[in-house]
C-alpha cells in the first residue's frame, strides 16, 4: 500500500472512534476493496487495528488509539514506522506526519519508533529489472531487530558457493530490492551488504553498533546499487534517441539508460552514418550501461533509427553488421530470391 495512504488512514482512525470501508475510500478517492485491503495490511504488519462487525461496526484502533496512540505497544510502533519509512514514495507531507505521530507516541516508545523509521529502504526494482514484493526471509526479525536497537550481530553467513562463515558485524540498516532483502552493516574490512535469505544465524554480542560519522542509509544504499551496477554492466555506450523510444527503451533496459540532456542530436562524431530518418532537433541525448557489446546490440537493434549510437566504435560497427543481416533476409533482394526460389518450386 502507499505510505502516504497508510498515514491518512491512520489519522482517521485517530479522529474517529471508529471508521468503515467505505468512509476511507470516499476520503482517500480510493474504491472500497482498496481501502478494506489497505486495513487489512495495517493489521497484518502489526498496527493495532481491527474491524468490529455488525451494526454500527467498522474499523477501530485497540485501545481507543487516541491522539497520542497510547494503545501501541513498542513493537506495533516499529512495525509501523518500518512499514512506512522506507517506501521511496514518502513525500515531505508523509514526513511530516510522521514526525507528528512520533510525537504523539509515549516517551519509551518514541526512540525505538525514529531509529524504525529510518532502519529500511525500499529499492522496487530488482537487479534484473523484474518488481515484485520482497520475501520475508526467516532471520529478517533478528536482523530488524538489532539494527533497530543498535547491538551488534554474530553472524553466520552462506556465501553463494555454500560455504558457511561465522563473522561479527555492526548491523546499520535493511534494503529490500525487488524480492530481496539485504542487511547493511559495518565490518572489519568496511561496509558489507549481507543477503538476508543466507544468513542461517543472527546472535546478539551485547555490544553496540558503532555507526560511522554522518552515515544515511538511504545515501549509503544508493552507492552499493551504484557500484553494483557498474561491475554487473562495465559497457557505457553514448547516443540519442527520439522522445517516443524513451518508454521502450525504459521497458527494455530498465535503468541502465539514462537521459543526460535535451541538447538536439547532432551528427555522427565521425560522419560516417547515415542520416536519421527523424529530425535531430527533436532527439535527446542518453547514456546506456550493458554487459558487453553483444548484449546491447541485441537490445537496440530492433529501435532502428529511434536510437543513434555515437560510440563505442564496435558497438556502431555491430549495429551495421546486423542491419546488413536483416537486409539480406528480409530486403528487397532477399524477398525477390525468396519468391524466385518458390516459383522454381512451382514450375
Amino acid at each position: 500500500m502507499r505510505a502516504d495512504r497508510l498515514v491518512a488512514i491512520l489519522l482517521m482512525l485517530q479522529r474517529r472512534d471508529v471508521v468503515t470501508a467505505a468512509e476511507v475510500a470516499e476520503e482517500l478517492e480510493i474504491s472500497v476493496r482498496t481501502a478494506r485491503r489497505d486495513l487489512e495490511s495495517l493489521a497484518m504488519a502489526g498496527v493495532p487495528v481491527y474491524p468490529q462487525r455488525g451494526r454500527g461496526g467498522g474499523w477501530r484502533l485497540l485501545g481507543g488509539g487516541r491522539l497520542d496512540l497510547s494503545g501501541l505497544t513498542a513493537g506495533e510502533a516499529r512495525s509501523l514506522f518500518v512499514l512506512v519509512g522506507g517506501r521511496p514514495e514518502v513525500g515531505p507531507e508523509v514526513r511530516s506526519a510522521l514526525r507528528k505521530l512520533v510525537r504523539a507516541l509515549p516517551e519509551p516508545l518514541r526512540e525505538g519508533a525514529e531509529a524504525a523509521a529510518g532502519s529500511v529502504v525500499v529499492d522496487p526494482v530488482g537487479w534484473d529489472r523484474h518488481r515484485g514484493e520482497p520475501r520475508r526471509p526467516d532471520r529478517l526479525d533478528d536482523l530488524e531487530a538489532a539494527v533497530i536497537d543498535g547491538e551488534c550481530l554474530h553472524l553466520g553467513y552462506r556465501a553463494r558457493s555454500g560455504e558457511v562463515t561465522e563473522r561479527v558485524v555492526h548491523p546499520l540498516g535493511l534494503a529490500a530490492k525487488g524480492r530481496n532483502w539485504y542487511l547493511v552493516a559495518g565490518t572489519a574490512t568496511g561496509l558489507r551488504t549481507f543477503r538476508a535469505d543466507r544468513v542461517e544465524r543472527a546472535e546478539r554480542t551485547g555490544e553496540p553498533v558503532v555507526r560511522p560519522d554522518g552515515f544515511d542509509l538511504s545515501e549509503a544504499w544508493a552507492r552499493i546499487v551504484s557500484d553494483v551496477d557498474q561491475l554487473r554492466t562495465p559497457l557505457e555506450a553514448l547516443g540519442t534517441a527520439v522522445p517516443e523510444a524513451l518508454p521502450y527503451l525504459r521497458m527494455v533496459l530498465g535503468r541502465r539508460v539514462e537521459v543526460i540532456g535535451d541538447e538536439a542530436a547532432g551528427s555522427d562524431p565521425d560522419g560516417s552514418g547515415p542520416e536519421s530518418a527523424t529530425p535531430s532537433n527533436g532527439s535527446v541525448r542518453i547514456r546506456i550501461r550493458a554487459a558487453n557489446v553483444r548484449a546491447l546490440g541485441n537490445d537496440l537493434a530492433g529501435f532502428g533509427s529511434w536510437v543513434r549510437i555515437e560510440e563505442p566504435r564496435e558497438l556502431r560497427e555491430l549495429l551495421g553488421d546486423i542491419g546488413a543481416e536483416l537486409c539480406s533476409l528480409y530486403g528487397r533482394s532477399g524477398a525477390a530470391t525468396e519468391e524466385s526460389s518458390q516459383d522454381l518450386q512451382e514450375s
